[in-house]
């Protein structure tokens, strides 16, 4: 078997899907982007395909390492993401090749079904708990939101309050047995940090995600021994060399993005590293249906998977025309039960793409960008 083709699709809402073809006629799917840059990607993995046309797809760790080492120049996000997709694709052709799941091929599954959270309100929250309650009605027992809009480098008591009380307002809509997750986004210092979590304690959040940007990922250790709150992060690094010095801080929770992190193949090593350290695994996923194929195959592998994020009606979805299920064939594929979904049984990734519809979406395309975001004297602030 040999490949004879990568081609690319830029589709709603803010996503880039790669087909990888061969010469036996079986397809591979992977999800290579930089949410905003998705048109880089796509040049980065053109220049990557004239290295893997010709070649045999099996190979997939060979092919793996001269993506990443073979040039001169490593690393970052959108060489990382543009090996994730390929590699994504590369382990789908083989499991479908072999007909078996790709879990199949890391050894076998460890559980018979992962559990899910979702998304509750939106990059500025507001009418969170009345969100909450519609996740629960929906069957999720987990939900997960924004704990600020613009935050400054100090902030004040009143800003703090509103955090302390959208989560308060969220904990006392779906009881005790539910769990809430923060995410940070990167918005706040590190001052600010360990003051809010401090503030967050009683209402034991399942985990805060990413409260500092990832440039400070050096003071992780000083928030996490602030702290008895768990701290999750690691969406926005791309290798295991990124996470090898983050996974003795303390944090509780390792999100490496399996369409960011070298795919599949880099996520599952992540993953190892990560249980050495007794640190969970939740692979960040708020992308499209074949990243989250992709993710629910590292969960079914791996030990020390905790919970799985999926972007299904995420605010980022609501305003593109598509959401997590229109690309599929069979959309039951990612049926869940009690906030769980089952093990995937088809062979590769586990899902069926609608390639037609894909074509169709890619004629239209998508320029997602994220918003820019600036204080009240301003100044650009994280969003």
């Amino acid at each position: 078997m040999k490949i004879v083709a990568l081609e690319t699709f830029s589709v709603a809402p803010r996503w880039l899907f790669l087909a990888v073809r061969t010469d036996e006629g079986v397809t591979g799917w992977g999800e290579p982007v930089v949410e905003g840059r998705t048109a880089t990607v796509a040049a980065a993995v053109e220049e990557l395909s004239d290295y893997l046309i010709g070649q045999d797809p099996f190979r997939i760790e060979d092919h793996w390492q001269v993506m990443t080492k073979g040039g001169f120049y490593r690393g970052g996000p959108i060489l990382s993401s543009a090996v994730a997709g390929i590699d994504q694709a590369l382990w789908d052709i083989k499991g479908k090749a072999l007909g078996v799941p790709v879990y199949e091929l890391l050894g076998g599954a460890v559980r018979d079904r992962v559990r899910t959270y979702s998304w509750i309100a939106g990059d500025e929250p507001d009418g969170v708990a009345e969100h909450a309650l519609e996740r629960m009605q929906q069957g999720f027992d987990a939900v997960k939101m924004n704990g600020t809009g613009r935050a400054r480098a100090l902030e004040s008591k009143a800003e703090l309050d509103l955090l302390v009380g959208r989560v308060a307002a969220v904990r006392e809509a779906i009881g005790d047995t539910a769990d809430i997750a923060i995410d940070f986004h990167g918005r706040v210092s590190p001052a600010v940090a360990r003051e809010a979590l401090r503030l967050l304690e009683p209402l034991h959040p399942l985990f805060v995600e990413e409260p500092i940007v990832p440039e400070l990922t050096a003071d992780f250790g000083r928030i996490c021994s602030s702290t008895t709150v768990p701290i999750a992060t690691g969406e926005r690094l791309y290798s295991r060399w990124d996470f090898r010095d983050l996974l003795g801080s303390g944090i509780a929770v390792a999100q490496p993005d399996l369409s960011h992190a070298g795919g599949i193949s880099e996520v599952r090593r992540i993953a190892a590293m990560a249980e050495a350290y007794g640190v969970a695994l939740a692979p960040h996923c708020p992308l499209g249906p074949i990243a989250f194929a992709a993710s629910l195959q590292i969960d079914f592998a791996s030990p020390n998977a905790l919970i799985q994020e999926t972007s299904l009606g995420i605010h980022y979805n609501t305003g593109g025309g598509s959401d997590l299920l229109d690309y599929l064939v069979d959309k039951s594929v990612f049926d869940f039960a009690d906030s769980h979904i089952s093990r995937p049984t088809a062979p590769g990734l586990g899902i069926e793409i609608d390639e037609t519809a894909v074509r169709k979406a890619a004629e239209v395309g998508q320029r997602w960008r994220n918003p820019l975001w600036r204080n009240t004297d301003g100044s650009l602030t994280e969003w």
